[in-house]
């Protein structure tokens, strides 16, 4: 009996080749988009789940809120993973890593920078999973200038991956003994170092002080350990370890100091978390972000539910076809089951193709998609292994529910009306079609408006003004390694003739992670007159290399020996200050890290507030201090030939260091890379709504075909009575395209929440204009009459006298 079903489906689908075809294409369409979808949701889910201990993995987080701000850090003092495992017998081993930049590593008689590197305690190969293909992971990183490096690194110093008891020098200075060669780290997680030193190398390591935060700090915990009970010990904690050193300092306990608006506090964040939950000051790398992974999940269910909505559509379209068929089984004894099955089999094997088709889609552009979305996904045996059982599962249950409407309606004619021609009767239930396509075009609607949206906010990003000048910046990366000759170096870059301004700052607005300081209203230290403010060490050529406009006293100057004790704030800082003229006020700084002491600074300009920071976040406070040796070199550039410009200050910093590499990059490109995921989002987006605007328009094809074919016989008898081709267009696009607008009513709301939602997410934002749902609607209206007119004037121009022959 099924090889029968098989057999005649297999016949009925390619009697009918138009419809098979749209159908399978529509399917494939539908499938292989969400099959993409899955990828990229699958990868992002994955991250630090190669860790055979992924489960039981902590990261420790510095909440602060003092001077005003309130923060969460990503790091936490030297002192707290020592303490932690002293204190807690749940915890079965901590780990730390200091993340200080790249350094200049050698080879041969060139310097190479490099920035994945970072200070490790051994622990870390019992916390993390880090295959180690050579060397004992028990004492790698035990002695100090000991280094343990990937394969990657291995073969490309080296020449092969069994390095061990080699030596590498770090910035000319340092050599370390390569202990341990480990598997390169996957895509998949939230650090992916090269090269880590042994934490005994570093001083700062041993340092006891709990609020000088710069180490990422993970704890794992014991097999059964409750995250919440954990959780809860560790405010006491806090107190019990940090109380006498935030007495020292403030001269007040916690409670007093938490009574006066501040806290100072640990949390723990799930390492399968970081990813996709944690936006922490100084993350170790830009994390993801959950509500994308839910609006593309989102995306795919509405994809694949308006592919399943065009089947029952095409397939009630071609049902006239079928009427006669189905009224001439019955009356031969098919029951009702039997049709069905019949039906679903057809749908199935639609499915079935499909399906096929759409993995070899998926396969065939998940480069392109790769390219899209900054992914490096590939096919490999894990996703094989879920992929198979769900494509079956998917088969069935799509073919299933795409194919039941028309089984259930098409096997449910009544015969002796189909046989006599009455078929009207069986078509007049065509409610659940309408509220179909009202579903089809309020999903294509909403995508049109998130689309429209997202592009308009990044036409925004894009266009405002920061408050300085990015263009034309070219960023000279890590001047520190010239040494004496930096400045050297700046004033030839400075002569160059297409070369406006040069500055070194240690810091720029585009960095991620920069240096935050607590300053004082009076040299007494005083909670409730701090300010934590934002600090770069910058030069007396920064603010006019940037652009950044000067509102009240001056700018550091080169002959003002003076101005070494000087700052410069922006408005926020003077804001929080509160004095009516800042300018030669005095502000305190802690003299050393015990804050001891203060030093006594004098304020002489205010800069208008800029951007520093994403446009997600407000301005902060932010004070410059004067300082000639820094990290950086911004050169404000005006060449039409870059190349050429480049090759001449390439050749400046090999006159003065020809051993070490010269990197550079542009403040603009720098800037762009601050809102890749929602660059990324935005392309993406704009290709899914494509997508489901295409599906759709099958749907509505196919229910224009329907439309046109039960009113054949009322269009020959309108065309005998003189109706021209518009009033039939007309006639038979009113109905659809009242559909549409009911779907615009549904669908512009619940897109406009949406989307006010996301932009909640930027402090700086383009409000969702009165243009948006118009140009959605519009777009709506206009796609669907020209899906419908196709069919409608094919309708129309039919020779009347075929329609009517039958009468």
């Amino acid at each position: 009996m099924i090889k029968n079903y098989i057999k005649t489906a297999f016949r009925n689908l390619m009697k009918n080749k138009g419809f098979t075809f749209i159908n399978v294409f529509g399917l494939t369409l539908g499938l292989a988009t969400c099959l993409l979808i899955v990828f990229y949701v699958f990868d992002e889910l994955s991250y630090d789940r190669y860790n055979s201990k992924a489960d039981r993995i902590f990261r420790v987080n510095n909440e602060i809120k003092f001077g005003g701000m309130e923060n969460s850090y990503a790091v936490t003092g030297a002192p707290a993973a020592a303490a932690l495992k002293a204190d807690f017998p749940e915890i079965e081993q901590v780990a730390r890593l200091r993340n200080r930049g790249g350094n200049q590593v050698r080879k041969g008689n060139q310097n190479i920078q490099e920035d994945m590197m970072v200070y490790a305690d051994n622990s870390i190969f019992d916390v993390f999973t880090l295959p180690m293909l050579q060397g004992d992971p028990t004492k790698a990183l035990a002695a100090p200038h000991a280094m343990v490096i990937t394969e990657n690194m291995a073969k490309k110093y080296f020449g092969r991956v069994n390095a061990v008891g080699e030596t590498l020098t770090i910035n000319d200075s340092i050599r370390y003994k390569i202990t341990g060669i480990i598997k390169n780290i996957p895509a998949q997680s939230h650090f992916h170092f090269d090269f880590f030193m042994s934490m005994p190398t570093l001083a700062e390591s041993r340092e006891t002080t709990w609020f000088n935060n710069n180490f990422s700090t993970y704890v794992l915990l014991r097999p059964g350990t409750d995250p919440e009970t954990f959780r809860a010990k560790l405010p006491a904690f806090i107190v019990r370890h940090a109380g006498a050193e935030l007495q020292a300092l403030l001269h007040k306990d916690f409670k007093t100091f938490e009574k006066d608006g501040g806290y100072f506090r640990y949390n723990i964040i799930p390492l399968t978390d970081l990813h996709l939950r944690s936006a922490s000051i100084d993350e170790i790398e830009p994390n993801g972000n959950i509500s994308y992974v839910y609006i593309f999940s989102a995306t795919a269910i509405f994809i694949l539910l308006i592919a399943c909505v065009n089947f029952m559509n095409l397939s009630t379209a071609r049902s006239a076809n079928r009427a006669k068929e189905v009224g001439v089984r019955k009356v031969l004894g098919s029951p009702r089951k039997a049709l069905i099955a019949q039906f679903l089999t057809e749908s199935i094997l639609v499915t079935l193709a499909g399906a096929i088709l759409a993995v070899l889609a998926a396969w065939g552009f998940l480069g392109l998609f790769n390219q899209i979305s900054g992914k490096q996904l590939v096919v490999t045996g894990q996703i094989l292994g879920w992929l198979l059982p769900a494509m079956l599962i998917i088969i069935v249950v799509v073919g299933c529910l795409a194919g039941s409407y028309p089984a259930l309606f098409l096997s449910g004619f009544q015969p002796i009306q189909v046989l006599k021609g009455k078929l009207a009767g069986g078509f007049k239930g065509s409610g659940l079609r309408s509220i179909l396509v009202v579903v089809q075009f309020a999903i294509s609607i909403f995508l049109i408006v998130g689309t429209l949206v997202i592009s308009n906010q990044l036409r925004y990003i894009q266009n405002k003004d920061l408050g300085y000048k990015r263009d034309h910046i070219l960023v000279v990366q890590n001047t520190w390694a010239l040494g004496n000759a930096a400045k050297a170096f700046k004033d030839e870059v400075k002569q160059l003739s297409d070369v406006q301004g040069a500055s070194f700052s240690n810091a720029l607005p585009t960095d991620p992670n920069t240096n935050s300081t607590t300053y004082f209203k009076d040299p007494v230290i005083d909670q409730k007159r701090s300010i934590l403010t934002y600090d770069w060490s910058v030069d007396e050529d920064f603010v006019p290399t940037l652009g950044i406009k000067m509102i009240a006293g001056r700018n550091f100057q080169k002959d003002m020996k003076t101005d070494t004790a000087a700052v410069v704030i922006n408005e926020s800082f003077a804001k929080m200050l509160g004095y009516a003229n800042p300018i030669d006020q005095p502000i305190y700084a802690p003299g050393d890290a015990n804050f001891s002491k203060t030093v006594k600074l004098r304020i002489i300009g205010v800069v208008k507030d800029f951007n520093f920071k994403s446009l997600r976040d407000n301005v902060s406070p932010m004070l410059f201090n004067l300082n000639q040796g820094s990290s950086q070199l911004s050169v404000r550039i005006n060449s039409a030939n870059i190349p050429a410009l480049l090759d001449k200050i390439k050749t400046k910093w090999k006159d003065l260091s020809p051993n070490r590499q010269f990197s550079y990059s542009f403040l603009d490109d720098n800037f762009d890379a601050l809102y890749r995921a929602e660059q990324r989002t935005g392309a993406i987006s704009i290709a899914f709504t494509t997508l489901a605007i295409i599906i759709a328009c099958l749907g509505l094809f196919g229910l224009a075909a329907y439309a046109a074919e039960q009113r054949t016989k009322e269009i020959g008898i309108r065309k005998v009575l003189g109706a021209n081709m518009s009033i039939i267009v007309g006639m038979l696009s009113k109905d659809f395209i009242k559909l549409v607008l009911i779907a615009i009513v549904i669908a512009v709301p619940a897109g406009w929440w949406a989307m006010h939602s996301w932009l909640q997410s930027f402090a700086y934002r383009q409000e969702i204009q009165w243009w948006v749902p118009v140009v959605a609607g519009t777009a709506a209206i206009a796609i669907a009459f020209i899906t419908i007119s196709f069919q409608s004037i094919k309708a129309a121009l039919t020779n009347p006298v075929k329609s009517l022959r039958s009468e």
